[in-house]
């Protein structure tokens, strides 16, 4: 989950405000369906507001239809900072060459190590020698201090963007409105959304279909805590290597009713460590671990091999964001098991009675921002940039950001254009997207199974989809107050408890030590600075 908060340590600093509903209606963009784009094979489903599962694609098209007409630059020179996690191609490769034709611009992309990105952008903003264009993920908004950098460093994109004026950018326009939000700050429009969607839901929990299935257990028959507990019960087998559960208590607790963050009854802020319902999730959790139904080394906190678990079948139940889901996934499991098929539980209330519900994260995280300093001219030339970015999937313009010329970097096998030596060389697959991007789609070539499982069980769910108190707000929280909202001793005795190291009414102590102190504190700054005078953005 990407945190809608952003801390600013120093008290003269220009704090960005959070947006009045009135302010953000008028901020943000009209959203216009893509003529344009490639028909689905399976259509994207509505749920609630700003809800909609990702349309999928079973097949890459033979012939790319174009969604941009012409050539959008107009010969400008800017630069452009994004994180990079894996290797740096080539400065000047024939890919950013090739790029750099269609766009009509001369963009030089940097990317920056993405493991030390949250301290490299501080020192630029420091220095206030931003690049043209930036890439500034909304999880590190606190240590960014963008509340504070909007304005001042980085462009309005209000006059451009709000409302009817993004129709001059048509695939801009198509991106879903919740993404915009992620981009407004104190009534205004700052930041491009990239790899936006609406269906950001924080993960879910997944179980071995393919096991589960030859022991005549199918998903629909899990409908409440006692039925899982009883497959804790079923599955387990430690003689064999066998248990039935890695860690799920991330997204699991949401079944018992536990608030995501916040709540608000009779118009006051309940936390989720002040609720009956994260106890009961919380005892109900630290109950699996101590029946043995855990593998010991997800009780022992090792994280970094639980997919290795998953694949070998040692743990056949498990938390997970919604990433983990894909062809590259489904190639790693069949490799340890040729059977091997990833599936998720439906929500499910923990009494098994009522209405599930699933709590809406960002609809993006990548947010790109263009430097202030920019003239409107240039800003207007590198927003029909971004508009040629956000083409589409399968558009002639989205298979030239994703995979290059075909013949040079890419070729097409049965189908699917795959990377040439050059092209795994030379195109790096976040450069162009993490500045713009068209909305995700489910998409997984080769493995027509894993799209429609995906699909399958995002349409099943997305009904249950529901903004929680405060949905894509940004606003400026200071430092003390954010570390407040960590909570980092509670947490980690949480942790202990549903590893079955500690007793809930251990968690109960840890929480009144809190609460006494930085959790009263945090409560009042968000009645005093949001709640009371922006309400809860529902």
């Amino acid at each position: 989950m990407a945190p809608l908060l952003t801390a600013c340590g120093g008290g003269a600093a220009k704090k960005a405000g959070a947006n009045t509903k009135e302010g953000l209606k008028a901020a943000l963009p009209a959203h216009v369906p893509n003529a344009n784009a490639v028909k689905p094979d399976i259509a994207s489903v509505q749920g609630g507001p700003d809800a909609a599962t990702d349309p999928a694609y079973l097949s890459y098209p033979v012939s790319p239809p174009a969604s941009v007409s012409g050539v959008p630059g107009k010969g400008g020179s800017y630069t452009a900072v994004t994180p990079l996690w894996g290797t740096n191609p080539p400065a000047g490769n024939s890919f950013f060459q090739a790029m750099n034709k269609a766009l009509g611009v001369e963009l030089t992309v940097k990317p920056a190590d993405g493991n030390t990105y949250d301290t490299i952008v501080p020192t630029m903003t420091a220095a206030k020698k931003l690049p043209d264009w930036i890439n500034l993920p909304a999880w590190w908004n606190a240590k960014f201090n963008t509340g504070a950098l909007v304005g001042s460093q980085l462009a309005d994109l209000t006059p451009y963007l709000s409302g009817d004026n993004i129709k001059k950018y048509p695939n801009l326009a198509a991106l879903p409105t919740g993404a915009w939000q992620n981009g407004v700050w104190g009534d205004k429009l700052y930041g491009i959304p990239c790899f936006s969607t609406s269906f950001g839901i924080p993960g879910a929990t997944f179980y071995r279909r393919d096991i589960l299935e030859a022991r005549g257990i199918t998903a629909d028959q899990v409908k409440s805590a006692d039925d899982l507990m009883n497959l804790g019960k079923e599955l387990t087998d430690a003689k064999r290597g066998v248990w039935a559960f890695d860690d799920v208590w991330t997204y699991l607790q949401f079944s018992w009713g536990v608030p995501m963050n916040w709540k608000v009854d009779n118009g006051k802020l309940v936390h989720p460590f002040e609720t009956q319902e994260f106890l009961e999730a919380l005892d109900w959790h630290h109950r699996l671990a101590t029946a043995g139904y855990m593998h010991p080394d997800a009780l022992a906190g090792d994280n970094a091999n639980g997919s290795t678990r998953f694949y070998s079948g040692k743990a056949l139940i498990g938390g997970g964001g919604l990433g983990a889901w894909n062809l590259a996934d489904h190639q790693s499991g069949t490799a340890a098991d040729p059977n091997y098929r990833r599936g998720a539980l439906n929500a499910i209330t923990a009494g098994g009675k009522g209405t599930p519900v699933i709590y809406m994260g960002a609809s993006a995280s990548m947010i790109s921002y263009l430097n202030a300093d920019l003239k409107p001219a240039q800003i207007e030339e590198l927003l029909a940039v971004a508009n040629y970015l956000a083409a589409p999937y399968g558009t002639a313009e989205y298979t030239l950001v994703n995979f290059g010329v075909e013949g040079v970097h890419h070729t097409r096998v049965n189908g699917v254009p795959t990377f040439t030596d050059e092209g795994k060389k030379d195109v790096q697959a976040t450069a162009f997207p993490f500045l713009a991007a068209s909305a995700s789609v489910i998409s997984n070539p080769g493995g027509d199974q894993v799209t429609k499982d995906y699909a399958a069980w995002s349409a099943a769910n997305v009904k249950y989809l529901t903004k929680p108190p405060f949905w894509g707000m940004n606003f400026t929280m200071p430092q003390a107050i954010a570390s407040a909202s960590a909570a980092q001793s509670v947490n980690d005795t949480i942790k202990d408890c549903y590893h079955g190291k500690k007793k809930v009414s251990e968690v109960q102590d840890a929480i009144s030590g809190w609460r006494s102190g930085p959790g009263d504190r945090l409560k009042q700054w968000m009645t005093d600075n949001v709640l009371d005078k922006y309400g809860t953005g529902q």
